[in-house]
């Protein structure tokens, strides 16, 4: 019997390390993960959940770390609302969000700004540790279909490979 067994693709957890390196992993793991399901890494969803991310892991690298623990990075695709959503975790709660006013020639500052403008919609939900900043993007009608499962060994219909 030569039975596949599928895997959902629409999402993605992974936990990095709290530091710059993890931040700009989990960018790169981003842009990877959406040209995998079809979103191409030059498009603008790519760019914009890439730049989201980058975003609130600084900021989970910068202000949300605890020594010693790390932070989690979430996309998930939402096909029936035509949505990304994108969560970055970190294990600090006693630290609430706020927007700085930053000043043109400043080099922080601007994150959350960037955030809302790019955002459908985003909040922060409060955990047992720490809390998570949650960002909806919109996938618009000019990107790709959902993905379709793939099977455990990594090969789509006729034994193609879905990889890449």
């Amino acid at each position: 019997m030569n039975a596949e067994i599928s895997t959902p693709t629409t999402e993605l957890a992974q936990r990095l390390s709290a530091t710059p390196r993890g931040a700009r992993l989990a960018r790169r793991l981003t842009g990877g993960q959406l040209a995998a399901w079809g979103y191409p890494y030059d498009g603008d969803l790519n760019h914009a959940a890439q730049l989201v991310v980058a975003e609130l892991a600084a900021n989970a690298v910068t202000h949300g770390r605890v020594p010693g623990r790390d932070f989690e990075l979430r996309l998930k695709l939402l096909p029936g609302r035509h949505t990304l959503r994108i969560e970055v975790s970190d294990t600090r709660g006693d630290r609430t969000l706020r927007f700085l006013d930053g000043g043109l020639l400043d080099e922080s500052g601007r994150g959350l700004v960037v955030v809302q403008v790019l955002a459908t919609l985003w909040g922060v939900t409060e955990r047992e540790v720490g809390k998570t900043v949650w960002v909806e993007l919109a996938l618009s009608a000019r990107t790709a279909p959902p993905p379709r499962p793939r099977s455990r060994t990594g090969r789509g219909p006729g034994g193609v490979s879905s990889t890449g």
